[in-house]
């Protein structure tokens, strides 16, 4: 009796465990840029700004911060998808990546008053959330890989592409 007693409670606490290591990151929250932290807001060495996920490229001072953007931006994050909500100029900008692995279409204006569709694909590595993007920009594809990482109020996004890494750090308001 003590035996399957002391078997139970193992198979309990084994079972906790797992549940807690599971669980996966939460981005939600406002988030603000961190140009200190994150260096020439993000730009990569050689200046001009990198094309990301649902950002653009800059080119004058810099990129604009990917996805999140410079400027706060708002995350909902359920089970099964992101939801980055933030203003680019007079636009409210609106970018959902699906989190099981399927592909993610999105569509923005760009400065010009042109739009511009992206197609993601974002997947879970442990804590860490990895979004593979590819962008048409003109008669080019950009493909950009950002990796997410929390560790309590401070959020970091590592963007490669063609153009080389960056690295930009953001605050939860």
């Amino acid at each position: 009796m003590k035996v399957a007693r002391i078997g139970t409670i193992a198979a309990m606490i084994l079972a906790v465990s797992t549940l807690a290591w599971a669980q996966k990151a939460d981005f939600s929250g406002t988030w603000t840029l961190d140009a200190d932290a994150s260096g020439a807001a993000g730009a990569p060495a050689g200046g001009g700004g990198a094309p990301a996920a649902g950002g653009g490229g800059g080119g004058r001072g810099g990129g604009r911060g990917g996805a999140l953007g410079t400027g706060p931006a708002t995350i909902k994050q359920a089970a099964n998808a992101l939801t980055i909500e933030r203003t680019m100029g007079d636009n409210k900008v609106v970018t959902t990546y699906k989190l099981d692995g399927s592909e993610s279409k999105n569509t923005m204006t760009g400065r010009r008053g042109n739009t511009m569709e992206s197609t993601s694909v974002a997947k879970w590595d442990g804590q860490k959330l990895v979004i593979n993007t590819k962008q048409a920009m003109g008669d080019q594809t950009v493909d950009t890989t950002e990796t997410w990482t929390v560790a309590g109020n401070v959020l970091t996004v590592e963007s490669t592409n063609a153009r080389g890494t960056t690295k930009r750090v953001y605050r939860k308001q």
